[in-house]
Order: structure tokens, then C-alpha cells, then sequence
């Protein structure tokens, strides 16, 4: 028991070090790329990214939790095999019927995403780099359920340096255009493929069975309507902005939703400790009292990180990007409280966890897909990029207060809600300050006034109190009160 205690621990140790790395790589290069690219071009980037990411939505088609269940299923390896090559056959054939579709139909498919078809050629390079990074994906997948964990460090960090390096290239002295970029990320992916072949060519021997791959996708299905709902909350809004303003505009905003994701960079650490650390403490009678404190702790965490965030975005930007791209400054704090809210969700939703009611979540999160998209095609038109902001921060909210509450009513912690309404409206009216401030060039000492604002609602709501309680078990309160 301990020996898998510490596996999992030293698993987890090298996946965060692994998430760190590639996030710290792609957040450094991604100044470099830019001082390449115009806003348009990468405009055209980013959308392209949000393009291959939906391919991609399509080609694992949720063959990633299938592939886990039946693998662990049996111990016969050539039947692991065999799972494996037909999750392999069925990617790629996706991959192949995209290709297909992208050939007839390219220059079509290139004037609705970018309303240019001249970046056609981008969708070409975007496939090929998918068809490659399928296998890679294939590969990775497989030496993590075979627990070869530093294997997959390696590899993934490998091929991010990679494309961090053959992109730095290919811009400087091949194109500085989106198509070098792209250029580069081919090359690394090819490089990759290469390397890898000793370990992928066993897994691309034909060996398909159809009653095998239907056993598959009849596990997979039913996975696929939540897949695509975060989907569509995580990368709708870049076609809204492309649709009713300019590539320019999705530049700018993509950078935004870039940097503001750098909050992951801390909070995906908590994320990979928080659910093993809570499922361990379930039975403990003090839990509940922990969790409220945990609750709390973590919002306030969260809203001074935001502040910080808003207070350092305009330096931030004016120093390492270009002057054009200065308006991203003002997106990033929203966005991170948006990319701080993806991850709180998990923390609240502990009770739904812990009496397995995770379904609610999944229904949850696919209303909230709807919303996003009713939200955007509405606020988008209206405001643009600030349109997107305030569809997302406005669907999280929504979602994340659901789950709460939900989650409050099968699993009760003694935590005050109103405490945490209070404390997160007081946090968003003083970004709404300090960003006023900065984008109206005022006085940087008109900043504190949002800082203030801050410091007044933690006074006002008094949250300390409830972090300085002693924990109490449910049996010291009953006998407190009697």
C-alpha cells in the first residue's frame, strides 16, 4: 500500500514538473513569436490553434478514457495490443477523412475561418503536424498506463523544446509569416516521429477488429457531449471575435488568453494534490471544518493573485510585446479570473466527489456550453473582445456557483457563501478599477484605489475570523451547543 502511495506521489511530482516546463516554455517564446508576427498574422495563428484543437476534440472522440478502462481491464498483453492498435486505426482514419475534407473543400473551409483563403496552406500544415502528433499522443498515452512516467516527461518536454527552437528558426531565417511558424512545428513534430519510431511502429500493424473498435466507441459516446462542451467554453469565442471583428483582434485577445493562463502554472499543483489530499480525508471528523477552511483560503489566495496580475499586466506587456499589442493588458486579469475559476470549480465540487455525484457536473457544464454560446453571440457583436471576456467570466460564475450549491446540499461544509459572493464581487468591481485606471492612463496612485476596494470588502466581510476558528469536529459543536 505504501509502495503505490509513493508512486503516485512521485508520479505526480514529475507530470507538475512537466506542465510547469512546457507552460514556461511556450509563456517565453511566446514574446519571441510575436515580435515576428503582426496582429493578424498571429491572428491567423491562434485561430489556427483553436482549429487543430477542435481536429483533435474529433479525432480522440473520447477513446482516451476507453482505451484506460479496457487496457486495465485485462492482463493479456496482445489484447492490450490489440485495444491499443484499433484506438490507433480509428485516430487515424479521423485524421485521414479530415485530410480528405480539408483537400476538396480547403480554400472554402480557409475564407469561413479567416475570411482570407490565401491561409489555406495553414489548414494543409495543421493536418499533417495532427497526423504525427496522433502517434505521438498514441505513444505517450500508452507509456503512462504502463507507469514509464519519466518516459513521458522526457519525450513531451523533448518535443517542446523542439518546436520552441525549429519555430524560433524557421521565423528568423526561413518566413516570418504564420506558414514558417507552422513550418516549424511540422519539422519538431517529424523529428519526434523519428525518434520515436522504436516504440510507435508495433502499435501501426494493421490489426483491426471491428467488434473490438465498436466495444470502444460504445464506451467512448456517451463521454463525447462534455468533452465538447468544455470545448466550446474554452475556444468559441476566438470565431465570435473573428466573425464580427478582425484578425487583429483575435491577436490581441489570444495573446491575453495566453498570459492569463500562466495562473495555471501555480494552481495546477494545488489541482494535482487537492483531490487525493481530500479523498484521504473524507472519513476524518474534522474534514468538513478543514474543507471550509481550504474554501476560503484558497478564494482569497486567488483574488489578491488576480490583483497582482491586473496591477502587473500593462508592464508586462509594454515590456515584452510590441506596441500594437498593448490592449491585451486590459483582458488579462478577466481572463484569469476565468482560468482561476476552472480550477476553484474543482475545489468547491469536492461534496459531489465524495458521494459520487459527479454527473451533475457534466450536466452542468453542458448547459453552461450553451450559455457561452448564447452569451457570445450576443455580447460579441455588441463589445467585441470585452464581449468574449464578459461571456466567459459571466458563464464560469454561473457554473461554478451551480456546483457549490450543489455540492453544499449532498456533502454540507460549514462555510458562509455570502462571505464568498461577497469576496469575489469585491475582487472583479476592483479589477474593474484598477483596469479603468490603467486603460484611461490615469495617475498609477489611482491604482490603489482598487486595491482599497479590496481591502474594504475583506474588512467588511471579515473573513478572518472564520480562518482563525479552531477546527471543530461535528461532535465538539453538538456538544458546544448543548
Amino acid at each position: 500500500m505504501f509502495s503505490a502511495f509513493k508512486r503516485l506521489g512521485a508520479d505526480s511530482l514529475l507530470y507538475a514538473f512537466m506542465n510547469v516546463g512546457t507552460k514556461l516554455i511556450a509563456f517565453l517564446m511566446l514574446p519571441i513569436y510575436t515580435s515576428y508576427l503582426s496582429k493578424a498574422q498571429y491572428g491567423a495563428v491562434y485561430l489556427i490553434d483553436q482549429w487543430t484543437s477542435m481536429l483533435t476534440f474529433l479525432v480522440i472522440f473520447g477513446t482516451d478514457s476507453a482505451l484506460s478502462f479496457y487496457y486495465y481491464d485485462t492482463d493479456d498483453k496482445e489484447k492490450r495490443l490489440l485495444y491499443v492498435r484499433n484506438v490507433m486505426y480509428f485516430r487515424l482514419f479521423v485524421v485521414a477523412i479530415l485530410f480528405l475534407a480539408v483537400v476538396l473543400a480547403g480554400p472554402w473551409i480557409a475564407g469561413a475561418l479567416f475570411q482570407e483563403p490565401r491561409y489555406v496552406d495553414l489548414l494543409y500544415i495543421s493536418i499533417a503536424t495532427l497526423l504525427l502528433d496522433t502517434i505521438f499522443v498514441m505513444a505517450t498515452t500508452v507509456l503512462r498506463f504502463e507507469f514509464q512516467t519519466k518516459k513521458v516527461v522526457i519525450w513531451t518536454l523533448v518535443k517542446m523544446l523542439l518546436v520552441a527552437v525549429l519555430s524560433y528558426a524557421a521565423l528568423r531565417w526561413f518566413a516570418a509569416t504564420p506558414e514558417g511558424l507552422l513550418i516549424g512545428r511540422l519539422v519538431s513534430s517529424a523529428l519526434v516521429f523519428l525518434l520515436m519510431l522504436h516504440l510507435t511502429v508495433k502499435y501501426m500493424v494493421w490489426r483491426v477488429r471491428f467488434d473490438v473498435l465498436k466495444e470502444l466507441l460504445a464506451y467512448a459516446a456517451p463521454l463525447v457531449p462534455t468533452s465538447l462542451a468544455f470545448w466550446v467554453i474554452a475556444n468559441v469565442s476566438t470565431f465570435f471575435i473573428q466573425r464580427f471583428a478582425s484578425l487583429e483582434e483575435v491577436g490581441v485577445f489570444g495573446v491575453a488568453l495566453r498570459l492569463a493562463t500562466v495562473i495555471t502554472l501555480i494552481t495546477s499543483g494545488v489541482q494535482m494534490a487537492w483531490r487525493p489530499y481530500s479523498m484521504s480525508m473524507k472519513d476524518r471528523p474534522e474534514s468538513r471544518a478543514l474543507f471550509a477552511k481550504v474554501y476560503m483560503a484558497l478564494l482569497l489566495i486567488g483574488a489578491f493573485g488576480l490583483l497582482l496580475i491586473a496591477t502587473a499586466s500593462p508592464w508586462l506587456v509594454e515590456t515584452f510585446f510590441k506596441p500594437e499589442y498593448r490592449d491585451a493588458a486590459f483582458y488579462i486579469p478577466f481572463l484569469s479570473a476565468v482560468t482561476f475559476l476552472n480550477f476553484y470549480y474543482l475545489i468547491v465540487s469536492t461534496g459531489l466527489f465524495l458521494t459520487k455525484e459527479t454527473g451533475y457536473i457534466s450536466r452542468v457544464f453542458t448547459l453552461a456550453a450553451l450559455l457561452h454560446l448564447a452569451l457570445n453571440a450576443v455580447l460579441v457583436p455588441l463589445w467585441l473582445s470585452w464581449g468574449a471576456v464578459a461571456a466567459s467570466l459571466i458563464t464560469y460564475i454561473v457554473a461554478v456557483a451551480f456546483i457549490f450549491r450543489k455540492s453544499q446540499q449532498v456533502y454540507p461544509v460549514p462555510v458562509s457563501w455570502k462571505k464568498m459572493a461577497l469576496v469575489l464581487v469585491g475582487t472583479l468591481l476592483a479589477l474593474i478599477v484598477i483596469v479603468y485606471v490603467q486603460q484611461a492612463s490615469l495617475a498609477d496612485g489611482w491604482v490603489l484605489a482598487g486595491w482599497g476596494l479590496f481591502a474594504a470588502t475583506l474588512f467588511a466581510s471579515r473573513v478572518d475570523r472564520d480562518l482563525r476558528r479552531p477546527v471543530r469536529t461535528i461532535e465538539d459543536e453538538n456538544a458546544q451547543n448543548t
